[in-house]
């Protein structure tokens, strides 16, 4: 019966549907080029042969990103739900029609009012460190099938790692109410090992350009400030 209550409810499994198809879409328009590239020749084929590899990355990275939350949540007693944002979902879908993309389209909400920090800081981690462990996957896989760096495998398996580090990432600036401000309130020690852990992965493997990590910065910062309007 407890299993049961904490498997996610039909209204909230359309919400993380809804969420993910967004997603899917944004980050596909944008690595087509945005709508300002419709025009162009490559523009239809990009998007479309992008969509399969945006919907592996994206489902694996933020859906079990954040269903993870939302478990950990309930293991600690608390209520737990995904809910998709209105303003957030259209603020997704325009910024990725214009060539970038601020991916906000909802996020797993939490009710309690018993959490101490060290549980707050847990239930924060286990997003992230669900994003290890899709790169981890993904990371063995692309070492051990080697395909061809032009290939369409290739790419979708390269693009996984990238999207799994990078909400990593994200989620772990110290921002609010990014995770990583929830696991610096709990733990120092935690929190630096965690974005160490992150930044050798970038370093060593390549998956993030310097000019991406000052990109995330700003949009946390932007997304901190508009959080209320955008959620």
């Amino acid at each position: 019966m407890a299993m049961r209550q904490n498997l996610p409810h039909m209204d909230e499994i359309k919400n993380i549907v809804v969420a993910d198809i967004v997603l899917i879409i944004a980050f596909s328009l944008t690595i087509a080029g945005g709508l300002f590239s419709a025009g162009s020749s490559g523009f239809l084929t990009t998007f479309l042969s992008f969509l399969p590899i945006a919907a592996l990355a994206v489902t694996l990275s933020f859906v079990l990103h954040e269903l993870m939350h939302k478990f950990m949540a309930q293991h600690y007693g608390a209520a737990a739900a995904f809910k998709t944002s209105l303003n957030g979902l259209i603020i997704t879908l325009l910024t990725g029609a214009f060539g970038f993309l601020v991916g906000i389209p909802g996020a797993t909400w939490i009710f309690s009012n018993s959490f101490t920090k060290r549980q707050n800081g847990i239930v924060s981690l286990a997003g992230p460190l669900t994003n290890f462990v899709v790169f981890g996957v993904f990371a063995a896989l692309l070492f051990t099938i080697n395909p061809p760096p032009q290939s369409y495998l290739y790419t979708a398996l390269q693009f996984t790692l990238f999207i799994s580090i990078l909400l990593a990432f994200f989620n772990m600036l110290p921002i609010y109410p990014l995770d990583g401000s929830k696991v610096l309130a709990w733990s120092k020690p935690v929190y630096l090992v965690t974005m160490a852990v992150i930044f050798v992965l970038i370093v060593t493997l390549h998956v993030i350009p310097l000019s991406y990590i000052i990109v995330m910065f700003i949009i946390a910062l932007l997304f901190s400030t508009f959080y209320r309007f955008a959620l």
